[in-house]
């Protein structure tokens, strides 16, 4: 090792007494040589222990010996050879009398122990499979300074032969110590034996090195691509091990799960006597509700013990950086005295200038790597906890599901997973900046003394303003939000029913209820954004406004303190940071605030129950013939723990092979022993047993958004031959064709549990189960229950009519068994014979659906729900669609209002510099007070033209919005219903959710801070070329680069944001589906396989998050590496033109500087943001060019009314398809129905039924042919006058969010006491009349309160007041029970008597008291006449009786 060179020695080298410039002091050459020799041993030995132990708990498998290693080992040999010869020949001197200072001897031993540590890490590093070590890359640049220093010292002074040795060693330590660093800027072979298996696109952070790795410099690559190419998922890195779901989601459930054991146990005592003494409450209060006993704390503490590391290794890394932060102003202090002292040597200015670029330098990469570990931590954190809360969906009671909607939990993962991860970056803003505020108060102390006790006082009179403005945007944003919640309940609850909005001509009634909201929700979102320019004015202007009083009451006030260059910009640059803090704690206490809410809705949800995996004892064997493969032994069940049974003592035995058949009337508990053999109700005593597999088939039917071969294999290998059997033992073969669909259950001599209301499948069952009030009434085959005289045969009698429909409730004999027909195709060996539980209910799919989903064998493998992704840059067609919804006037306004505050800034910070300028006459300045009062009116004017300008982009941004919502929801409402039939719901509820909120919000914000952070960059340019012209020649290549940075980033970044925000969108349909079947998943043990779905979906929207997240951190470091590298270009040129330049005008120029280090990667930040936001608009425009229905009304119509006054319907030789490029689905149909004639439709499910009466209603447009009403063909009537004129009542019954009243009379038609008639007649009068405000009692959600009876009957009542001469009656009562039957056939009777009626029949039975019925088959017109002469003619309509076990 070198010598220090002459020693530092001396009375003046240390002595503080002597009055000195700072700069004296800590650039002496002596200085800087001590901090040289002890710094790097320091460093090493207080950061080396605890390195070392790290790599050896986390190591990655040994490295070869390498190339690169053996020249590290023989650099750091050749050290630990020349510190001992500097130690030898020291002691050597000392030996021969030869006087030495002991720091010859010191620094030589400190620096060979020092080296030999180094060399040993060299050598575990390459043990424990470290490729690039920053530890030992900061070593070897901390042991630049000292051999430097030497070396230049030995260089000026001289004296080579003299002492040739310490000459010698000077110059070969800084050599090896440099070849050393530059060995440690590359990085090794990867290790021989990885312990992680090889990827096939390994991300490359692995194999970068650690300068690569400081500056994110490993991720250009992509970038480069994204910016040549459009990126795809095959351009993406594989995951690793610690950041996939799998790993990440398995260590939190097993610390949630030890947490929550320990907090049961401890809190359970407790939360029995408040039980007790407040009583029980019920399941719904518990499921989002605060209570007094904390969720909380489990679900943080795991959360803390598994990422407490990397945030406290991110958290650390901040407090480095701030470190650095303020060195800055303090580096700006000496630099300014440098600048007014003539006399000081120029290489102090330099190496200030470059200690002010080091030390930015080292707050950017520090402050970097926080971001990007925490960034890390969140996309981790978001990973573990969607997992967790999907685990907790497939595990969820049947009572914690009645208490949670799907879309709260599609909330939690999409809403409430985000703002808990976003949260992480807040968490240190809870506190840092109190130590910000109180080294800021010291800096201001040393600068200006007792004056900036008044910087502290209005900085804290600011705060109570900013929290109040906070305070009141709150309450405006949660109006918004409740308006925002009401408006996409109602518009998702249309978009499901669109199919009924358009047949029914409502949407103009709801368009406009849509506007209104919409109205209310944009008036409280502007008083919010007005609420938040004040805000951001105060937050901007508030470093002038207390930079004023602070100048006014130094100068004015005090005596003998003159302004200052020192004073005022320095000063400026710690207010600056003091604004920061100003604004980051309000903030960071928002966010936490929020994201505390979120996390106490998901810890509420994790802690619903759960299904009791012991309510049911399940076997997988197969089960033999005769034995009991179902057996319940004094059952009792609860649908949760609080609630009461809903089964009482069931005993039930089911043998091998046997059809069971469930009945009872409404509230019997049908669907509940379903739900309890499946294990989903709380046992509260006896025992449950099943043997074998189970099929379950829901009463409502779940279909995942996946291919029909993926929803019809569920999860199993595909097995084509038994796939054909299958398809014909669901009759799906006619509509199906070559095309694999329909529900995939192995057919043989099967198990059924069948729950029903259609009575008159009974006799085909072997064994039948009647219930009444949750217990059973009487069991037995058909004839021995109908013998009996019991239950059976009370709802047979209540179900029949005297005189009509008589033989439907008990009919005998002559009906073939429904097994004949599949039994004989099931497997006869090798096959599991899955056990059927099925509820019943019409699961056909409408005949729309299944036109469009079977007719394209095609598509029929392709996952559905895909949203277009785009791909490339954004045209600038979008960006003048969104100026146009603006204004271009208000445009070029807003634009004006910017320029002109941003000169008005220029022009104050410019004052400021020749305020410091003036010149001091008896220490005070004659011309401060007019100095003040320009200063502080250039500021108003600045604050004004900011709040202007903000506003007039937030409200013109509101105006935008308004204008593409409603040409959205105007292209929508106007599309055929094709169109919703082959788009799915979730594309177009996110263009009016999603994509609305970003064209509200995201674009205006972003707009506003491009154009601030672009004209404040101009400003900075301006300046510096200005006060210094010689940074011209600098100024234009950093131009360039970050012309250049900023072009591969936004081309990119877009296309990455593109593909995640895809990603999500499964993510949350994959959460939402399984949510909807999690019953049907668990019934077919498919957890797993789901399970692994999720994380795979998961996982694919991280391997698009994680490049994202890395491109924002290249984008921030480089980009302030050009910053930084301005500021030490403005202080270089300012130390060569010190001669003519003054202190103000050098302070201006350098403060102004140091301001846009971060404004740089911000305005690059913010247009790449805009340019992804603006996307929105793309899609929002999608549907502008998509095909439209007809007019809704015509100018001139051929139908006058009233018309129909009669109801003839007329079908000539009609066509219809689904799609232009699909065979025709219903070809050559020609009948003719006469007025008040009642016909029934049957056929086979797909054979045309209801393609007719979507025909009628011009659902779909005529192909060929067309149809006529009282003479009229309808294609020339406006669709609303058409189908305001048909009566359609479908079979699902469908209720809107709103009044019950609006839901009877949505078009506002109809006085109250019609209203209460028709309630009348359908006998729900006294039910309504019970409910709270009675007809303007508010349907939750679609009336999910109601029972489905109930429901129907509204919806009968609704049709009752249309009043029209024509009614379709698409098997309106096939989902209801025989009693509610009853009550809508006698309603129907007395109003519609004259009326012509078209009867779509699911179930044949529906139309055998037509006076005609058509029969249709492969979309024509089979047979036609009444059902006597049809059964007669033993042809396709007798085939279908047969089957109906009818005849």
């Amino acid at each position: 090792m070198a010598a220090p060179g002459e020693p530092c020695e001396g009375p003046g080298v240390w002595n503080q007494t002597e009055p000195m410039p700072a700069t004296a002091h800590l650039l002496s050459l002596c200085f800087l040589k001590t901090a040289g020799v002890w710094v790097p041993p320091l460093y090493l030995w207080v950061i080396g222990p605890i390195y070392l132990l790290y790599i050896h708990h986390h190591g990655k498998g040994y490295l070869r010996m390498s190339p690169l290693f053996k020249a590290k080992m023989v650099l750091g040999f050749a050290l630990i050879i020349l510190c001992t010869s500097s130690v030898s020949v020291a002691l050597w001197r000392i030996q021969q009398g030869t006087p030495q200072a002991s720091e010859f001897l010191i620094h030589p031993t400190v620096w060979l122990t020092t080296m030999s540590f180094a060399v040993f890490l060299i050598h575990a590093e390459r043990k424990q499979g470290v490729r690039a070590s920053g530890v030992l890359f900061g070593y070897w640049l901390f042991c630049f300074l000292q051999p430097a220093t030497s070396a230049a010292q030995q260089a000026l002074q001289g004296g080579f032969q003299s002492d040739p040795f310490y000459h010698l060693t000077a110059y070969l330590c800084l050599s090896l110590v440099v070849a050393q660093f530059v060995l440690f800027c590359c990085t090794d072979r990867p290790p021989f034996f990885p312990k992680d298996p090889q990827q096939s696109n390994p991300c490359p952070e692995a194999g970068a090195s650690f300068p690569s790795k400081a500056m994110f410099w490993w991720v250009s690559g992509l970038v480069w691509r994204g910016y040549r190419t459009s990126l795809g998922p095959k351009d993406l890195w594989s995951l690793g091990r610690e950041n996939s779901s799998a790993e990440l989601v398995s260590q939190l459930e097993r610390e949630w799960t030890k947490n929550r054991s320990v907090a049961q146990r401890t809190t359970k005592p407790t939360a029995d006597k408040r039980r007790g003494s407040r009583g029980m409450e019920a399941p719904e209060t518990e499921a989002f509700v605060r209570q007094e006993e904390s969720k909380r704390g489990p679900l943080l503490r795991a959360i803390w013990r598994m990422f407490r590391s990397t945030f406290l290794l991110g958290t650390l890394s901040l407090i480095i950086s701030d470190v650095f932060r303020f060195t800055v102003p303090k580096l700006l202090s000496l630099f300014l005295e440098f600048i007014g002292d003539p006399k000081a040597p120029s290489w102090q200015g330099y190496l200030l200038a470059v200690l002010m670029f080091l030390s930015a330098l080292l707050q950017t990469l520090f402050e970097q790597q926080h971001m990007y570990r925490l960034k890390l931590l969140q996309m981790r954190l978001q990973t573990a906890i969607t997992g967790l809360v999907y685990r907790k969906v497939l595990a969820l009671s049947s009572g914690s599901r009645k208490a949670s909607a799907v879309g709260d939990v599609v909330n939690l993962v999409s809403v409430d997973v985000q703002r808990l991860s976003e949260s992480i970056i807040y968490l240190n803003g809870l506190w840092l900046p109190l130590f910000w505020i109180g080294i800021c108060f010291v800096y201001l102390w040393q600068l200006l003394g007792p004056s900036a006790l008044i910087a502290i006082v209005v900085f804290l009179s600011l705060l109570p303003v900013n929290f109040l403005l906070t305070k009141k945007r709150n309450r405006h944003q949660e109006e918004q939000m409740r308006q925002k919640d009401s408006r996409a309940r109602l518009t998702s609850c249309i978009l499901r029913n669109v199919r009924m909005v358009k047949s029914h001509a409502w949407e103009g009634a709801f368009l406009d209820r849509i506007m209104r909201i919409r109205g209310q929700e944009l008036h409280a979102l502007k008083t919010s954004s007005l609420l938040f320019s004040v805000s951001l004015v105060s937050f901007q202007v508030s470093t002038f406004l207390v930079a004023l009083v602070v100048f006014a009451v130094h100068t004015l006030v005090a005596k003998d303190n003159a302004m200052d260059a020192e004073k005022a910009f320095v000063t400026l640059t710690v207010l600056n940071i003091l604004n920061k803090a100003q604004a980051f704690l309000p903030f960071s206490i928002h966010s936490v605030v929020q994201a505390r809410v979120s996390f106490d809705r998901l810890a509420a949800f994790l802690c619903l129950e759960e299904v009791d995996p012991g309510a049911m004892d399940s076997c997988f064997s197969k089960c033999s013939a005769g034995e009991n493969c179902i057996s319940v032994r004094e059952g009792t069940f609860a649908w949760s723990r609080e609630s009461p049974a809903c089964l009482r003592r069931i005993n039930l035995t089911v043998p091998q092979g046997c059809l069971l058949a469930v009945v009872g009337p409404v509230g019997a508990g049908k669907s509940s022993l379903l739900s309890a053999l499946l294990g989903e109700l709380s046992k509260e005593e006896g025992s449950v047993s099943i043997k074998g597999p189970v099929a379950y088939v829901p009463q409502e039917a779940w279909v995942q958004n996946t291919s029909l071969v993926e929803n019809v294999c569920f999860g199993q290998e595909l097995d084509p031959l038994w796939l054909d059997r299958v398809l014909e033992a669901c009759a799906l073969w006619p509509d199906v064709g070559s095309s694999p669909a329909g529900v995939h259950t192995q057919i043989g001599e099967q198990t059924r549990i069948l729950v029903t209301h259609t009575l008159h499948v009974l006799p085909q069952a072997d064994w039948i189960v009647v219930l009444e009030d949750g217990t059973i009434a009487e069991m037995g085959s058909y004839q021995q229950l109908l013998r009996g005289k019991g239950a059976l045969v009370g709802l047979l009698d209540r179900a029949s009519q005297p005189g009509e429909r008589g033989g439907e409730a008990a009919p005998t004999g002559g009906t073939k068994d429904l097994r004949g027909s599949a039994g004989g195709r099931g497997p006869t060996s090798g096959q599991e014979r899955p056990m059927m539980l099925v509820p019943e209910k019409d699961s056909t799919t409408s005949e729309a659906q299944k036109g469009v989903l079977l007719d394209d064998p095609e598509g029929a493998g392709r996952p559905t729900g895909q949203d277009s992704v785009q791909y490339g840059r954004v045209q600038a067609a979008v960006y003048l669609t969104y100026l146009r919804a603006v204004g271009i006037p208000l445009c070029l306004y807003a634009l004006f209002l910017f320029l002109c505050q941003q000169v008005a800034s220029f022009c104050r910070g410019y004052w400021l510099s020749l305020w410091a300028d003036d010149p001091t006459v008896d220490g005070r300045q004659m011309q401060a007070a007019m100095r003040g009062w320009v200063f502080g009116l250039l500021g108003c004017l600045q604050a004004i033209g900011l709040f202007a300008s903000m506003a007039t982009v937030l409200l013109g941004g509101i105006r935008a919005s308004s204008m593409l919502f409603r040409q959205l929801l105007w292209d929508v409402a106007q599309s055929p219903i094709g169109f919703f039939e082959q788009t799915p719901i979730g594309n177009l509820l996110n263009r009016f959710s999603k994509e609305t909120d970003i064209v509200d919000v995201d674009i205006p914000d972003k707009l506003r801070s491009l154009l601030i952070y672009a004209l404040g960059l101009l400003e900075v340019s301006l300046v510096v070329t200005v006060v210094t012209p010689l940074a011209v020649v600098a100024l234009l290549p950093l131009l360039l680069l970050y012309a250049g940075f900023q072009s591969l980033y936004v081309a990119s970044s877009c296309q990455l944001k593109r593909l995640e925000s895809a990603r999500h969108s499964f993510v949350c349909s994959h959460v939402a589906e399984t949510f909807q079947g999690s019953a049907v998943v668990r019934a077919f043990r498919a957890q797993d396989l789901f399970v692994a779905q999720n994380d795979a979906y998961v996982d694919e929207r991280q391997r698009a998050s994680f490049p994202r997240l890395v491109a924002d951190r290249w984008l921030a470091a480089n980009l302030e590496l050009l910053g930084n590298g301005l500021v030490f270009v403005a202080a270089v040129c300012a130390v060569q033109s010190k001669a003519h330049l003054s202190a103000g005008l050098v302070g201006f120029s350098v403060s102004a500087a140091l301001q846009v280090t971060q404004t740089l990667q911000w305005a690059v930040r913010s247009w790449t943001d805009l340019e992804s936001s603006i996307v929105s608009v793309e899609r929002m425009k999608d549907y502008a060019w998509t095909p439209k229905e007809a007019p809704w009304r015509l100018p001139t119509c051929a139908a006058r009314p009233p018309w129909p006054h009669r109801g003839q319907i007329e079908f000539r030789d009609f066509g219809l398809r689904y799609r232009p490029e699909l065979p025709l689905a219903v070809r050559g149909v020609s009948f003719r129905i006469h007025a008040g004639e009642k016909v029934g439709i049957a056929g086979r499910t797909g054979a045309g039924k209801s393609s007719l009466a979507g025909g009628l209603l011009r659902l779909r447009e005529a192909a060929e042919g067309g149809v006529w009403i009282d003479g009229v063909p309808i294609a020339d009537v406006g669709l609303h006058m058409l189908r305001s004129r048909i009566t359609i009542i479908p079979q699902d019954p469908i209720l809107f969010p709103g009044s019950l009243r609006m839901n009877l009379d949505m078009l506002h038609e109809h006085t109250d006491e019609a209203i209460w008639a028709a309630l009348e007649t359908v006998q729900l009068r006294a039910l309504v009349a019970s409910l709270p405000g009675q007809l303007h009692y508010e349907c939750a959600s679609q009336g999910d309160e109601l029972s489905v009876g109930q429901k129907q009957l509204l919806c009968l009542a609704r049709a009752l007041l249309r009043k029209t001469q024509i009614l379709i009656l698409d098997e309106a009562t096939a989902a209801v029970d025989p009693g509610t039957e009853l009550q809508m056939q006698a309603a129907l009777g007395s109003w519609f008597a004259q009326c012509t009626v078209l009867l779509i029949a699911h179930r044949l039975r529906s139309v055998m008291d037509c006076a005609r019925v058509l029969v249709m088959d492969k979309g024509q017109v089979a047979e036609s006449g009444s059902p006597a002469q049809l059964l007669a003619q033993k042809g396709l309509f007798y085939r279908l009786a047969q089957e109906s076990g009818l005849v």
